[in-house]
């Protein structure tokens, strides 16, 4: 087999990469059982290396099973293997522009949900782990609080005060793995199976999902340019025991709640006695004023829970988020929460915590409301200057992403189409029609511009759309 070349300035050991080329090898097929792999010190002298690095290598994959030794005559892939060849997958379709939610081993452009991870502070974040693992403790070392790390909590607290008006106490934050374990503690503390549930239409289709899995009642409500229509909820639904609702920047349209909506929404509340899950997933990313303060810091009746998460402010892997519940609920959540135990490890909460108290969090909030709102503007001007023809970027106020409507004959086009062409071509996009379930959900293309750094990039990339719509 031609061996690919081995990068010297990898931080995995060459020994390793070999291992691994040759054991992905005959993972694929590549490599049939019985077949001969390159003696170890012909292939040392073709790839200039030592020759005990090639027999670590080969030693790792023998005692693995992948390799076997038979003496002059050489090493050969173990021939055993064919009885556990793996059936062959059948091939996944591209779909990083269909689920906000997808793994990649790499960001393409225009990929949803992921920040703008060039311009993340890694040096302070590995300074303040390191830090963090040499202080650990043996007391450290055991199971994590069940609602959260004290001291986050009380960061996360504070925080809320000063940035959202949301006037809590550290004992009613809970320390969630995501935005789907927030979900889910909420559903099983103040919901039923059965129970209805205002979503907004068009929205985020995993949590109609996970209510669904939950045994709720999803229940498609309309959203204008004032954000949801409580008036079309209560016309549809109005028994209805929750709404989830993205006041500060609509998913997927990026309006605002209007505050005649927001005064509505809580008083259907109060009076249906049902609550109100405010999703502020991106609230600090506002660019035409201040951020809005939230939902919840006009909430007198104790009906709204506020969820937020540091997947879109600081980066994606930490897997952390938080769930602010109303004080008369905090006992019922502490019970939940010491079985469910979903908050994440210790470590890493104990990081989070120094990141906030210690003020690098409001700095990096600061440093990227600059850093949007420029490449915003880059990505808006440039996928203009290239399709300003058959598309229109519509100005919102705030959020990651911009919104592209189909101009004229183009609106016919199906965004969805358009979607699953681009991710063909390397580029992420979301079909807006993909997003609700209700008539009349205009063609366009849901584009994040965190990590497109020029206009010049947002130009190029432009033209890539418009060269496979033609």
């Amino acid at each position: 087999m031609d061996f690919p070349p081995l990068d010297n300035s990898a931080a995995e050991p060459l020994y390793r990469q070999i291992y691994t080329r040759l054991r992905s090898a005959i993972a694929e097929g590549t490599l049939q059982p019985g077949d001969r792999i390159p003696a170890a010190r012909a292939l040392a002298l073709e790839l200039g290396l030592a020759r005990g690095t090639v027999e670590s290598a080969y030693s790792l994959l023998t005692a693995e099973g992948y390799v076997t030794a038979r003496g002059q005559a050489g090493t050969v892939v173990t021939p055993a293997l064919a009885r556990h060849a793996p059936v062959s997958p059948t091939p996944r379709p591209a779909t990083a522009h269909n689920n906000l939610g997808d793994a990649a081993s790499s960001t393409l452009p225009f990929q949803m949900g992921i920040p703008a991870l060039d311009a993340f502070p890694r040096k302070v974040w590995a300074r303040l782990t390191a830090r963090a693992a040499r202080a650990t403790r043996p007391a450290d070392m055991i199971y994590p609080p069940w609602a959260g790390l004290p001291e986050l909590r009380i960061a996360i607290a504070a925080y809320l005060q000063l940035s959202r008006g949301i006037d809590c106490t550290p004992s009613q934050v809970f320390i969630t793995s995501g935005y789907r374990n927030s979900m889910e503690l909420m559903t099983r503390a103040l919901l039923r199976p059965g129970d209805g549930v205002w979503v907004e239409d068009p929205g985020y289709p995993p949590t109609s999902d996970l209510l669904r899995e939950a045994g709720m009642q999803p229940v498609p409500v309309a959203v204008d340019g004032e954000g949801l229509m409580v008036s079309h909820g209560v016309a549809t639904a109005p028994q209805a025991r929750a709404a989830i609702v993205t006041p500060a920047h609509q998913s997927p349209l990026c309006v605002s709640l209007s505050l005649p909506r927001r005064l509505a929404l809580l008083d259907w509340a109060s009076q249906a006695g049902a609550w109100i899950v405010e999703d502020d997933y991106d609230g600090e990313y506002r660019y035409v004023s201040r951020p809005l303060p939230a939902l919840q810091s006009l909430d007198r009746d104790g009906r709204v829970l506020y969820s937020g998460t540091f997947s879109k402010v600081l980066f994606p892997a930490i897997r952390l988020a938080y769930l602010v519940v109303p004080p008369a609920q905090v006992a019922r959540f502490e019970h939940l929460s010491r079985t469910l135990a979903l908050g994440g490890p210790t470590l890493m909460q104990s990081v989070v915590a120094d990141f906030i108290n210690e003020g690098h969090f409001a700095r990096h909030i600061q440093r990227m409301r600059r850093l949007y709102a420029e490449r915003r503007r880059f990505a808006a001007d440039g996928l203009t200057a290239a399709l300003g023809q058959h598309m229109s970027v519509e100005p919102q106020p705030g959020g990651m992403h911009l919104v592209l409507r189909m101009k004229g004959h183009d609106g016919d086009r199906r965004d969805r189409a358009l979607a699953a062409r681009m991710g063909d071509h390397g580029m992420a996009a979301l079909a807006l029609s993909e997003r609700g379930v209700l008539p009349q959900i205009p063609s366009a293309l849901l584009l994040a511009f965190t990590n497109i750094d020029t206009e010049a990039r947002a130009r190029e990339l432009g033209q890539r759309i418009l060269n496979i719509m033609a």
